[in-house]
């Protein structure tokens, strides 16, 4: 579950973390006295709200009325925005970047930090960043902390404060149940304090149980994803233009990782599990139609799921409401024959392998 901007700063507050002051409202008219300047910043949970127009600074109450009236209601990335943080403008001198992940190919916590924040840490070169696991029996130790402060370099007031923020952090990722803790840009200000500017944290959806204070969190979903959610359905919108449904997370990450590979980009992720009643499978499909793809990337294996009554329940979604754009489809396993058939009767491109599919896709989607 992905915390809000403002609910991650609370847990921050909770464990000591330095945030700057600042309060959520809804609409312009929840805007009291400020203490300028400040920043009036769009909460939803995905990136590039900046570039978007979601972060906006304010000198005093009309201002900051003004951008809360232009920011509620935004869209950024298909999420409406429906709530504004309006906090004090930091006095920035420099920004840096920390966060504590789980990485799983290593079982372990994992440190990073950056003297280059402010930016997507995607973009720093690797010999900016300091990576390092944290033993997750024993947790922070001296050398990591030792470590940190020779990445960084920073003279020793800095440098201690942003030490005891980091085992801050970690307390909270432990504690918190966390899949991710990050503050992207920490801000040193001119007048030598370290603080949160942004931050994102992610909790273990499978620790939920612990942590009942976080289920009345609403996770900020598209309408399409409301309605799947609504459905049962496990569908997830994409920056992409190509509708790719499968059958089970895996494939269906794959689909989309081979999908990158072959220069095209994955504009929905749309799971069907492992059913295999035409039913569904009509909704699921009528509903990736919604999306209005360029291209229908289907990619189905069936091992416990028939093929062909897969093929029967996106034949009907077609019959019922023909697709507009190219549907190419690979399907493999149980009936696969049958099902093959089928969906070549439908009007659709039979391949035999998933790269092949997304060859394709990328092909027709450049048509």
């Amino acid at each position: 579950m992905k915390l809000f901007e403002f609910e991650a700063k609370n847990v921050f507050s909770k464990y000591g973390i330095p945030v700057p002051k600042g309060a959520v409202v809804s609409s312009a008219s929840d805007v009291k006295e400020i203490v300028s300047p400040v920043a009036v910043k769009a909460q939803v949970l995905v990136g590039g709200r900046g570039k978007a127009g979601g972060i906006k600074f304010a000198s005093n109450p009309a201002e900051a009325k003004k951008a809360v009236g232009e920011i509620i209601g935004m869209s950024i990335k298909g999420y409406k925005v429906r709530q504004a943080l309006i906090e004090e403008k930091l006095d920035v001198r420099k920004e840096l970047y920390i966060s504590f992940m789980i990485d799983r190919a290593a079982r372990a916590p994992l440190l990073m930090a950056s003297t280059m924040g402010g930016v997507d840490i995607e973009s720093v070169p690797d010999k900016d960043i300091l990576k390092i696991h944290v033993p997750p029996l024993i947790g922070m130790q001296p050398f990591i902390i030792r470590e940190l402060r020779r990445k960084l370099g920073l003279e020793k007031a800095l440098a201690d404060q942003i030490a005891d923020i980091a085992q801050r952090m970690f307390k909270m990722f432990k504690a918190e149940d966390a899949e991710l803790v990050e503050i992207n840009p920490l801000v040193i200000t001119k007048d030598g304090k370290v603080v949160a500017g942004d931050a994102k944290v992610t909790i273990d959806d499978n620790a939920m149980y612990r942590h009942k204070e976080y289920a009345r969190v609403e996770q900020d979903l598209t309408p399409l994803e409301k309605e799947a959610k609504d459905k049962g359905i496990a569908f997830i919108q994409l920056d992409g233009d190509i509708g790719v449904i499968a059958n089970g997370a895996g494939l269906t990450m794959a689909t989309l990782d081979t999908l990158n590979k072959k220069g095209g980009k994955g504009g929905t992720f749309l799971d069907l599990g492992g059913t295999d009643d035409p039913e569904k499978v009509k909704e699921a499909f009528e509903l990736l139609m919604k999306a209005k793809p360029r291209v229908i990337l289907m990619n189905i294996f069936g091992g416990i799921t028939k093929c062909d009554t897969v093929a029967i329940g996106v034949k009907e979604a077609l019959e019922a409401q023909p697709a507009k754009v190219p549907v190419v489809a690979r399907i493999r396993g149980l009936n696969e024959d049958e099902a093959k058939k089928i969906l070549k009767d439908a009007g659709m491109v039979p391949v035999n392998t998933m790269e092949e599919a997304a060859e394709e896709a990328v092909r027709l989607r450049g048509k």
